[in-house]
């Protein structure tokens, strides 16, 4: 008998009650083979606690609860941990608040078949994002363009978070070594896996800027990515990223 690919959609969430259990009910009747993982980073608004409901409710909905906000990369570096410990064979990212539309994942789950990683991206055709303010949006644009120049990374979206990786790609890099967070921790992970030789495919999505809650970006977040992406070139070329 063939094996079945078990899925696994993470979404880490910080102050996400208003859309957790809409997210979830929303993802989990696209594909029988997918389960949640909540990764909470101890929400002040009970985001952990509405994510323990529904995982009381339903067998294929899981939570891990961390004990402080360390930053978006170390949420996903826990969930990756996990999803490999449980098996998993393919692993997604997404974003709680419905800014990655659950309605991709079906394309997500054809793709990953023939390739290794993923990408939902905005700027494969065209220019796909709704609700942000023309400086946000030309921030990101250039961004990903700056990117894509410093570190060859053949992305036309490295900062996306709407990804699916298969789990031997996660095996392979070494999680413990990965700090960055926010938009670097998108690239980083994109180029550790581009070193080992992985294969990559980006598919168009439209990306609307968040129905409720408040938004994570933040200009720390920018800055480290800014310089970030010439720090990992330089491990890059002298071999240091593995």
């Amino acid at each position: 008998m063939a094996h079945t690919q078990r899925v696994l959609i993470i979404f880490p969430t910080y102050n996400e009650r208003e859309n957790i259990e809409k997210i979830v009910h929303a993802v989990l009747p696209l594909d029988p083979r997918i389960n949640v993982l909540v990764v909470d980073d101890n929400s002040p608004d009970g985001t952990g606690q509405l994510a323990d409901k529904l995982s009381q409710a339903e067998s294929s909905v899981h939570v891990l609860h961390r004990e402080k906000k360390e930053g978006l990369g170390q949420a996903y570096i826990a969930g990756f941990r996990w999803a490999i410990e449980h098996g998993y064979d393919y692993i997604m990212q997404m974003d709680a608040d419905f800014s990655h539309g659950p309605e991709y994942i079906r394309d997500f789950l054809r793709e990953i078949k023939e390739y290794d990683v993923v990408i939902g991206s905005r700027y494969i055709s065209g220019v796909n994002v709704i609700n942000w303010p023309m400086t946000r949006l030309l921030l990101s644009y250039y961004a990903n363009v700056y990117t894509r120049i410093v570190t060859g990374l053949p992305l036309r979206d490295a900062t996306g978070g709407f990804k699916c990786w298969r789990r031997e790609v996660l095996e392979a890099i070494s999680l413990d070594k990965v700090n960055s967070s926010g938009y670097s921790f998108q690239i980083e992970m994109s180029l550790r896996a581009a070193q080992h030789g992985y294969s990559f495919k980006e598919i168009p999505i439209v990306f609307v800027d968040r129905m409720a809650g408040k938004s994570k970006m933040s200009k720390k977040i920018v800055r480290e990515a800014i310089w970030m992406v010439w720090w990992l070139r330089l491990k890059a070329i002298f071999g240091k990223l593995n």
